[in-house]
This record gives structure tokens, C-alpha cells and sequence, in this order.
């Protein structure tokens, strides 16, 4: 339950244009990649306020090793006879549809929903997601980070299975209500983003989902190629310097959920003469990360390489005044 801190009266009159409901989603999974499953997925179902209406979670069998037992506690023999994700991929469209999608680093609950059903030969009924640590940003809570336990802790709301998908799940939902009760009174535009047919990955021994004219309806199998920009003209001048700016041929890499369209910001940047990266290396200059803490690849390769990390906020106000490169412009 809600504690005093976090039980305010919704805000009069509340700001036209909000959602009308949200579904709040945590998956547990096999790993962090493309090609990782999902083992336990939870629901919780807002109204248009944030007051809970229902919850719903289930195991689910990923049909192989179930990877990370130490941190999500499912072990092969307690999934043995969970459900395929075929299985339930009904029920849980219909707690997701017509609902804003709302998680904590949204992009990667998004990505593994998406793709476990371009594999069921089906696609989520959700139109948009809200990631909650884009909105914290926004809403510029003093938090120590951004983990799922310091945003509860903000709350005064309380863990008692962390990384279990049900328990994330509540206490997202306890921790999503203030935070969107903040953003009414403020009258801040929600940080909503498109959720877009799933196009990256499709089974090439199964026809692929129809997912209509703005992505064509023809058959799609193996991996989309990535957009493909052109090529940067600037030799890349190496890392973003401490307080330094940015440099024409610096390469920048994106990881998770953006206030800004992440397709725009990436246009800015190469607008801007800087080499959009679609990983982290060695010689990447900067991750422009709203979770710098998060565990996907990008965030563990700059911590491991060394690789500066800015936030979404701190990159477009470098992207103002990227210097020109050494000897291009005089």
C-alpha cells in the first residue's frame, strides 16, 4: 500500500491528452539478448490516474536453459511445466491493449515482449511505452540513481522480492503513481514513446507477421539490417573529454529509452558530424544513457572499456556546440 507520502489527491482538473491507462510490465528473462526468452511476466493494470485496478503474472517455459537462477530464481524444474509463451500471449494482450505500456528501462521489457511474439507469429497490441526512469529525469527526482530500488525507496515503497516479475511489477506501479501525479501538477507532457512492429527479428521457417501499410505487409525473414546512415566524413579525434565537447568525428553510442525520439536524436548527431555507433567499443567517444546502472551490453561495455557516459539531457546540450573538426573548417 501507498504510504502518506505518496497518497496525494489527483490534481484539478487533470491535464487533457493523458493516457487513459497503463499497464505496468516486468519480465524476467534468460539474459539480455536478442535472442534471450522470457521465464515470468506481470501486469499491473492502472486506470487513468494510476490507481490499480488488477494484476496478473505467470511463468513462463523458455525452453532452454532458464540463465540468471542467482537473480530471478527460476530454475529448470520449476519452469518444466510452466506454459509456453504461446500459451499465454493471449491473456496478456489483453491486459496490454489499448494501455500505455509502463516499465523501468522500457525499451528492453518492450524488446523482449515484441519479441516473443514475432516468434508466436503474432505482435503486442500496445502502441506506446513509458519508460519510468525517462520520466524521473524529467520530473528531476533526487534520486542516488536509477535503479528500480532507489526510485521504491524515493516512494517510501517497500521490496520484498526483488526480481521477481510480480514484485517489480507492484512496486512500480506504488512507485509510477506519484511520479504521474507530479507530472499532472506540473502539466508535464508524459516522455511517450511508439512502440513499432517488431522488424529486427521474425523466425525465416515461419511466415512473418502482417503488420500493415506503414511497415508493408509483405514477408520479412532474418535480421533487418540497420538504418544505414552516411558514412561520417571526420576522423574519429577520440573519447569525450571531462567538461570537454563534443568533437565532429567523436563516435557516440545510444542505449535505452530517450525523451527525444531515438531515431531524431540519432539524426541530430549526424547532422551534427558525429558517427553514430550501433555498439560500444574501444574507441567509442560517449554512451548517451538515461540508466547508466543498467545491465544490457552497451552500459557493461562502457563500464568495462572505460567509455564516458552522459545522460540524454547533458548530450543535447553539448549537441549545440559541437566543435568543428581539427583542420576541416580552418
Amino acid at each position: 500500500m501507498l504510504d502518506n507520502r505518496t497518497a496525494m489527491p489527483p490534481p484539478s482538473p487533470w491535464p487533457a491528452g493523458y493516457p487513459e491507462g497503463y499497464a505496468v510490465v516486468d519480465v524476467e528473462t534468460t539474459g539480455l539478448g536478442k535472442d534471450d526468452r522470457i521465464v515470468s511476466a506481470a501486469v499491473y493494470r492502472l486506470d487513468g490516474r494510476g490507481e490499480v485496478q488488477d494484476h496478473w503474472y505467470s511463468p513462463v517455459n523458455p525452453q532452454r536453459d532458464p540463465g540468471p537462477v542467482w537473480i530471478h530464481g527460476l530454475t529448470s524444474a520449476m519452469l518444466a511445466d510452466a506454459p509456453l509463451f504461446p500459451e499465454i500471449a493471449g491473456e496478456l494482450a489483453e491486459r496490454l491493449a489499448g494501455r500505455v505500456l509502463v516499465a523501468h528501462n522500457a525499451v528492453f521489457d518492450w524488446s523482449m515482449l515484441a519479441r516473443e511474439y514475432a516468434r508466436a507469429q503474432s505482435a503486442a497490441p500496445v502502441e506506446h511505452r513509458l519508460c519510468t526512469i525517462v520520466l524521473a529525469k524529467e520530473l528531476r527526482l533526487p534520486l542516488a540513481n536509477h535503479k528500480l530500488e532507489s526510485l521504491a525507496a524515493h516512494y517510501g515503497v517497500v521490496q520484498q522480492r526483488a526480481h521477481h516479475a510480480l514484485d517489480d511489477a507492484r512496486v512500480l506501479a506504488e512507485a509510477f503513481r506519484p511520479s504521474l501525479h507530479l507530472a499532472a501538477a506540473a502539466e508535464l507532457p508524459l516522455p511517450l514513446h511508439a512502440c513499432r512492429p517488431l522488424t529486427e527479428w521474425v523466425d525465416p521457417a515461419v511466415p512473418a507477421p502482417r503488420y500493415g501499410a506503414l511497415y508493408g505487409s509483405g514477408p520479412r525473414s532474418g535480421w533487418r539490417p540497420a538504418r544505414k546512415r552516411p558514412a561520417c566524413p571526420y576522423p574519429n579525434p577520440g573519447r569525450l573529454a571531462q567538461d570537454g565537447p563534443l568533437v565532429q568525428g567523436m563516435r557516440v553510442a545510444f542505449s535505452g529509452d530517450t525523451g527525444i525520439d531515438r531515431e531524431l536524436l540519432e539524426d541530430r548527431a549526424t547532422d551534427a558530424g558525429l558517427h553514430v555507433a550501433s555498439s560500444v567499443s574501444r574507441l567509442t567517444s560517449v554512451l548517451v544513457t538515461n540508466d547508466p546502472d543498467s545491465p544490457t551490453g552497451k552500459a557493461v561495455k562502457a563500464r568495462e572499456y572505460g567509455t564516458p557516459v552522459i545522460d540524454e539531457r547533458q548530450f543535447t546540450e553539448l549537441l549545440r556546440a559541437v566543435t568543428p573538426a581539427p583542420g576541416v573548417h580552418g
